[in-house]
């Protein structure tokens, strides 16, 4: 199985990094540096699938990939 696509950028507005995930709605975590944020967007992305399996909701595939993967045909 793939996993979720994951994007990291700097904020200079919060002074930190952000890591989100695309397919999972609000799905985000702050860091100071890359990693910390990597590290806690996993976490953030255990606790989302966690409740999505508590309520019964459906979870979402992993689908998103960036531009730079697209394949020309």
């Amino acid at each position: 199985m793939r996993d979720y696509h994951i994007n990291l950028f700097y904020s200079s507005e919060d002074r930190g990094y952000i890591a989100d995930i695309p397919d999972l709605k609000s799905c985000s975590a702050f860091g100071e540096t890359p990693e910390e944020a990597l590290r806690e967007v996993q976490v953030a992305k255990r606790a989302w699938l966690k409740s999505c399996r508590a309520r019964k909701k459906p979870i979402p595939k992993p689908r998103y990939r960036p531009a730079i993967y697209a394949v020309s045909r």
